[in-house]
C-alpha cells in the first residue's frame, strides 16, 4: 500500500502554479504529500518583462518558452512539487487544440502518477481566461476517462490501469481574495472575441473548502519571484510589506467538484478530509 498522500494540479501556463495554487502546494509538500504539477503549455505566447512579441526586447516565441519553463521548475522547486510534466501546447490556443488529445494525455497522466486529489482553475478560468477554461474543461473530462476501463488512453502497461481519485477541485477565490490581489497588483481582464472579461468572485456560500496556508507565504513569494519574465507585470508586489504578502497568500480557496470519500455543507479545512 502507497504510504504517502497525492495531491496534482493540472494548470494552463508558468506562474498558475505559484500565483494561484502556491500556498496549497507549498503547504501540502511541507507537510509529506507527493505533490505533482501538469502544465499544458509553456507559457510562449506571453509577454518578456512586458515587451509584447514583435517589440525589441522580446526574445520571440520559442526562447520565450525555454525561458519560462525553466522559472516553472524553478519555482516548482521552491514549492516542493516533485515533479513537474508539461504538454506542450501553444499559449494562448489551448482552447483550440484536440480535445480528444488532450483528455487522452492528462487521463494517462493520471493514471500514471495516480494521485488522491486534483486540483486545477474553475471553469469561469478566474477572469475568462480560454486557456484557464480549457484546462478546467479537460481535466474534468480526463478525471472521468482515467477511471473508465473502456477508455484507451494509449500504450497502457501494467502500472496504467484506471485510476479513480477521491477528490476534484476548482480554484474559487472569493471578493476577499480577488480584491486583495487586484489592490496589490492589478485589474486582471482578458478581451476574447471583442468582449472584455473580468474576475468574478465566488460568492462564500459556494466555498466548500479553505486551506489556511499563511505558514508558507514566504514560500510563495519566492516561488513567484523565480518568474522574472513575468514580473514587470507584478512590480508592485516587491514593494509589498509583508503583512500584506500574508493576505495575498495566506489562505486559499476551493470548490470541492466531487468526492467519493465526504460531502455535506460543513467547510473543509483540508483536501484530503475523507480520503483514507
Amino acid at each position: 500500500m502507497r504510504a504517502r498522500r497525492r495531491l496534482m494540479a493540472v494548470l494552463a501556463h508558468p506562474d498558475d502554479e505559484s500565483l494561484g495554487m502556491g500556498g496549497t502546494l507549498a503547504k501540502y509538500a511541507a507537510d509529506g504529500v507527493d505533490v505533482f504539477l501538469l502544465t499544458a503549455t509553456r507559457g510562449d505566447g506571453g509577454r518578456y518583462r512586458g515587451h509584447r512579441h514583435g517589440e525589441a526586447g522580446h526574445p520571440g516565441a520559442m526562447a520565450l518558452g525555454n525561458i519560462r519553463e525553466a522559472e516553472l521548475r524553478a519555482a516548482a522547486g521552491v514549492l516542493g512539487v516533485c515533479e513537474v510534466s508539461l504538454l506542450d501546447y501553444h499559449d494562448q490556443h489551448l482552447d483550440g487544440a484536440d480535445p480528444r488529445e488532450v483528455v487522452r494525455l492528462i487521463a494517462l497522466q493520471l493514471r500514471r502518477v495516480r494521485p488522491d486529489v486534483i486540483v486545477t482553475f474553475g471553469p469561469d478560468g478566474a477572469y475568462g481566461h480560454p486557456d484557464h477554461i480549457a484546462i478546467s474543461q479537460f481535466t474534468t473530462a480526463a478525471v472521468v476517462a482515467a477511471a473508465d476501463a473502456s477508455f484507451v488512453a494509449g500504450d497502457d502497461g501494467p502500472a496504467l490501469h484506471p485510476h479513480a481519485v477521491s477528490k476534484l477541485y476548482y480554484l474559487a477565490w472569493p471578493t476577499s481574495t480577488w480584491d486583495a490581489y487586484q489592490a496589490a497588483v492589478r485589474t486582471l481582464s482578458a478581451t476574447v472575441d471583442g468582449v472584455e472579461r473580468h474576475a468574478v468572485p465566488w460568492p462564500d456560500w459556494a466555498i466548500t473548502t479553505v486551506i489556511d496556508t499563511s505558514s508558507v507565504w514566504p514560500t510563495v513569494w519566492r516561488a513567484v519571484s523565480c518568474h522574472e519574465s513575468q514580473l514587470g507585470a507584478y512590480e508592485r508586489l516587491r514593494e509589498l510589506p509583508p503583512e500584506h504578502h500574508g493576505t495575498l497568500w495566506g489562505r486559499q480557496s476551493f470548490y470541492r467538484v466531487f468526492s467519493s470519500v465526504n460531502g455535506g455543507r460543513t467547510r473543509e479545512t483540508d483536501l484530503f478530509e475523507g480520503v483514507g
